[in-house]
């Protein structure tokens, strides 16, 4: 009986990709959570908070100096999320693909 445990080319796409889409999820909880305000009492919540927005922001502010809100009367519409996201999974399919070769 012969167990093979090395990790394939199609392994390390699959996790490229599977990352791209964890990154995603993190900015789509940073967007919702934009809408609502902070709760100090909760020491988790908190905590998960304060993790999500430092591991989106390097790439917001990326977007963020080359797209200025759009105004809309009173309102400023961010984009650079949602051109963050599309940016992201272009990216990690084209390496994903170039990786599986």
């Amino acid at each position: 009986m012969r167990t093979s445990l090395a990790i394939g080319r199609e392994d390390v796409a699959d996790y490229v990709y599977t990352l791209a889409i964890v990154f995603v999820v993190l900015i789509f909880i940073r967007v919702i959570m934009s809408f609502f305000t902070r709760v100090p009492y909760y020491r988790w919540l908190d905590a998960f908070l304060t993790f999500v927005t430092q591991v989106t922001d390097p790439i917001l502010n990326v977007f963020r100096r080359v797209l200025p809100p759009v105004r809309i009367g009173p309102v400023a519409l961010d984009l650079a999320p949602m051109v963050a996201t599309f940016v992201l999974l272009i990216v990690a399919g084209i390496v994903a693909g170039l990786i599986r070769g």
